[in-house]
């Protein structure tokens, strides 16, 4: 067994985002990848504890009963926030980012979107209307609106999450809950090594996102992927995972 990878997934997706990715790291390495509290197969403990620095903090807890000492942490999108913190916090280990999400949204959008979350989330019934309502036409026009194909398989994963009302509540909540300010303020400290792979085609998260982190983070480096889209890691597994065991060389 090798050195340990933690794999965090992004908001709104599941340990089954990494499936393509785990039989090839697990050929070297000692592989876990976590589900972020209320998604995919775990349970909401404490639904106030759904911010960026509160999921770090009970993650980094995990880690520390389990007794992991991880080499890298891998995540994706809203994953590699949460990569970052653990390292911010004081974690020993590398961070690989796949199209983080590392920029706070900006003027309206900066109160807008939270709100918005905010509102969904207090209302009982928006969990059940989304779930209840999701479609295998929704989905699809979700997924392409990241800038990804992810073929049949993965669209009918993630309308399974769609359709799970825990899920969803879940995902309102760490949205509602979610600010990056004290985060990308605290970017000059953060000295561990940093790797942020970007897509030509991700339309979910711009590209500035991770190329302004870099310049703000002391040991980073920035890499470019053509012709893949936000979910790069199911669309093209292998080339991502080349990538990444790169990185960790």
């Amino acid at each position: 067994m090798g050195d340990t990878l933690i794999l965090i997934h992004g908001a709104g997706g599941a340990t089954h985002s990494w499936r393509g990715v785990f039989p090839i790291l697990a050929q070297h390495f000692h592989v876990v990848g976590i589900d972020l509290p209320g998604l995919g197969f775990t349970q909401v403990g404490a639904r106030h504890r759904m911010g960026l620095a509160t999921i770090a903090e009970d993650l980094a807890a995990l880690i520390k009963n389990q007794g992991w000492q991880p080499k890298a942490i891998i995540g994706h999108s809203a994953g590699a926030a949460v990569g970052l913190k653990l390292l911010e916090d004081g974690l020993d280990a590398q961070l690989i980012g796949i199209n983080a999400a590392l920029s706070s949204f900006n003027g309206v959008a900066g109160w807008l979107f939270p709100f918005m979350a905010k509102a969904l989330a207090l209302n009982p019934l928006s969990s059940r209307l989304v779930s209840k309502t999701a479609t295998p036409a929704s989905v699809k026009g979700l997924i392409k609106g990241t800038g990804s194909d992810i073929g049949p398989e993965g669209e009918a994963l993630y309308l399974r999450l769609t359709r799970d009302r825990s899920h969803v509540e879940a995902t309102l909540s760490m949205m509602a809950q979610w600010s990056l300010d004290r985060l990308v303020s605290g970017f000059p400290k953060i000295t561990q090594p940093v790797d942020l792979i970007i897509t030509d085609g991700d339309i979910a998260v711009p590209n500035a996102s991770s190329i302004d982190a870099a310049k703000r983070l002391p040991n980073a480096q920035v890499h470019l992927i053509k012709g893949l889209g936000h979910l790069a890691h199911e669309e093209d597994p292998a080339q991502i995972c080349s990538l990444i065991e790169h990185c960790l060389r």
